[in-house]
């Protein structure tokens, strides 16, 4: 069974002295409420690092947590964990989505009708989550308002200055092309100034083809790429076949918390993501 994960947590209030249960749909967010409720939360992520985000078996432990999208949510059992309730949040309902399609259509492949889920890759989008997560938390556990409010507050100044130095960082990359397997990197595109101008699979969601890489081979003469980018759960075939023909360098980008060595936490997540790209040697 398939499943679009577009859900930041579904949060569920327990009793007083409880901690508030956190399931997230993926690990970025689950370490973001770790973040902002600390020892407050009990935060568990429905996919692991190094799992295609897109798939997920609705397992019988997901639904006795609180459910699964869209199906699973019907099954919980939990009203208050229902779309339009307070334990329930979506992260794209709080940022500006990108590659919004016109139409939508299964021909096209993959297609997201609502835009792009893939928000986490741009650190600005994580700050403007972090801040309707806090006042969730608060909401849902009111006794400890004052201490998410707190927690939140640190974590804004701490990662506030992480994104100016990112930012800095990456800025030589601006206008620099890139190639990626999978169309999950808009967002990070589009705070970084990279232009994609090919994606390894032939349509979003399918897995790339021989006929569609030679395209993409003679699509790619002439032009100045500076990296392909890959997934740690995506095939590395595809990008070292056209690494090798074009001279290209390949990379894996850590797409959440823990799917590469050394990004335990969302800072360490884009200490990793930016030094990577910013040290690939054409």
């Amino acid at each position: 069974m398939r499943y679009l994960l577009t859900l930041v947590a579904v949060l569920l209030a327990l009793p007083a002295h409880a901690a508030v249960e956190v399931l997230a749909c993926e690990p970025e967010w689950a370490a973001l409420a770790t973040e902002i409720g600390g020892k407050l939360v009990s935060a568990e992520s429905a996919t692991t690092p190094q799992q295609d985000p897109h798939y997920i078996q609705a397992r019988p432990s997901l639904i006795s947590k609180v459910g699964w999208l869209p199906l699973l949510l019907r099954q919980a059992g939990n009203a208050g964990v229902q779309p339009g309730q307070p334990g329930f949040l979506n992260a794209a309902d709080y940022v500006e989505l990108l590659d919004k399609p016109s139409s939508v259509d299964r021909s096209l492949g993959d297609v997201h009708p609502y835009g792009n889920p893939h928000i986490q890759t741009d650190p600005r989008n994580i700050a403007k989550v972090a801040a309707t997560l806090a006042d969730r938390l608060a909401q849902l556990d009111g006794a400890n308002a004052a201490t998410y409010k707190q927690r939140y507050q640190d974590f804004a100044t701490r990662w506030q200055a992480a994104v100016e130095r990112w930012t800095a960082d990456v800025a030589p990359l601006k206008g620099k092309k890139v190639v990626t397997h999978h169309k999950g990197w808009a967002y990070l595109e589009n705070w970084a100034g990279l232009f994609e101008v090919g994606n390894l699979e032939p349509k979003p969601g399918l897995p790339p083809s021989a006929a569609h890489l030679a395209e993409l081979l003679d699509q790619l003469k002439g032009q100045q790429v500076a990296v392909i980018i890959r997934s740690t759960y995506e095939d590395e075939k595809a990008s070292e076949w056209l690494g090798s023909r074009t001279m290209i360098p390949h990379v894996v980008l850590p797409h959440t918390v823990g799917s590469v060595a050394g990004t335990d936490d969302l800072f360490k997540m884009f200490d990793v993501l930016v030094k990577t790209l910013v040290d690939v040697k054409p």
